[in-house]
């Protein structure tokens, strides 16, 4: 951006910036909102957001409140939901904005928290805020489960996703009635994820005590978790 074009911007009002910004590519929003103090107050703010967000998705001009435990947020948090949902979970070609908070539920959860969170209750929250939104019981373990696969496939490559992952492989089998226990394939993934992304960071009693339970979990297990 020249220092001409700066100065011109400079000169309009917060109303017509916004206008300007919602064009420019999501990409590039980051680089945009650190060129000026004005600028990144702007996409501090909700108004910015707020017409990002009907220009893109129309229909959530009319979004309703929901219950349940998981909180809609304002514009930004909505614009930042919508957009994993269309981008980044899976919901059979539908738009659904509320997969996309439980998407960034437990990711920030998973990612942020100073101690390793309950995966039980985590689940438990994400069936619970999709059951008091009216889907079935069906439905609700259809969708955590796409939810917690998509945050599995999308955790940084560190020492804390490991130890997390590490963590929901050696956790205490508990029955729960259905649909409050994590699916067969959400398990399946935590295991290839270790086996796959994190094999060198075992050390050798880890391994062998990670590989006995997912031989306890599954019939079989691919050769290529196999060999420390």
């Amino acid at each position: 951006m020249t220092e001409d074009n700066d100065c011109t911007l400079g000169k309009f009002p917060d109303h017509l910036l916004i206008e300007i910004f919602v064009r420019v590519p999501i990409w590039d929003w980051a680089q945009v909102s650190s060129v000026k103090k004005q600028w990144a107050a702007l996409f501090r703010g909700n108004s910015l957001w707020q017409t990002a967000l009907v220009r893109t998705w129309p229909f959530a001009a009319e979004g309703k409140r929901w219950p349940g435990p998981i909180p809609q947020g304002l514009s930004r948090r909505r614009y930042a939901a919508l957009y994993v949902s269309q981008h980044v979970v899976s919901c059979d070609g539908e738009l659904d904005e509320l997969a996309g908070h439980a998407y960034l539920y437990l990711k920030e959860q998973l990612e942020r928290s100073t101690v390793l969170p309950s995966p039980g209750v985590l689940h438990g929250t994400i069936i619970d805020q999709f059951i008091a939104c009216g889907k079935t019981r069906d439905r609700a373990d259809q969708l955590a489960s796409q939810i917690w696969i998509a945050v599995i496939n999308h955790l940084e490559e560190n020492e804390r996703t490991f130890i997390l992952l590490k963590h929901l492989a050696q956790e205490r089998e508990v029955f729960l009635p259905y649909p409050y226990s994590r699916s067969y394939k959400v398990q399946w993934k935590v295991f290839e994820k270790l086996f796959v992304d994190f094999r060198d960071c075992f050390d050798r009693i880890d391994y062998f005590d990670v590989l006995a339970r997912a031989k306890c979990k599954f019939q079989t297990i691919p050769s290529a978790w196999l060999g420390y």
